[in-house]
């Protein structure tokens, strides 16, 4: 597998399963007459970070991922949103970022040595490794935890809105 894949085909996939899981989650609201806002505070355990946060990871994660294995600068984001039209907007700009993204520019990205800000000064880290330790683990927790987030709270989701489609194709 390659490094376009997993660092942007993959991402792209899952950043659409969840936007399409807040999208339940606004009908979820409507049929039940609530306000969806209210959903973006929830959290699985007092100790852990909020939906909206779990979005902002996730999203955060993957333009990281990809940025620093092509060598490229992400786009900044502030952290400043408060609805899921807003949180939706972020998705969407990820996704269109991450598509911007061809193989080529992963070239020689699993050899890239890496400094990162939350590591000790001294302390650098090759890509491939920062991609299968760190980051595709980490953009999977949030967007699992976002999952479960949803699901806790009546959204109804499956193994199947998890995963997404899966690329088909014709054995002749």
């Amino acid at each position: 597998m390659t490094l376009h894949k997993q660092c942007v085909q993959q991402p792209i996939k899952m950043l659409r399963n969840l936007d399409s899981w807040l999208g339940e989650a606004v009908e979820l609201a409507e049929a039940k007459g609530f306000d969806p806002e209210v959903l973006l505070g929830l959290r699985l355990s007092p100790d852990m970070f909020s939906l909206t946060r779990q979005i902002q990871s996730a999203t955060d994660t993957a333009k990281f991922l990809a940025a620093r294995l092509a060598d490229k600068t992400p786009p900044k984001h502030e952290d400043n949103e408060t609805s899921l039209e807003q949180l939706r907007a972020r998705i969407a700009d990820v996704v269109t970022y991450l598509e911007s993204f061809e193989a080529s520019d992963f070239e020689g990205g699993d050899d890239r040595v890496l400094k990162l800000s939350f590591l000790p000064e001294n302390v650098r880290v090759r890509g491939e490794d920062y991609a299968r330790d760190f980051a595709i683990p980490n953009f999977y927790f949030h967007v699992t935890t976002a999952y479960g987030i949803l699901r806790h709270n009546g959204v109804k989701l499956g193994k199947r809105s998890f995963l997404g489609a899966m690329a088909l194709q014709e054995v002749g």
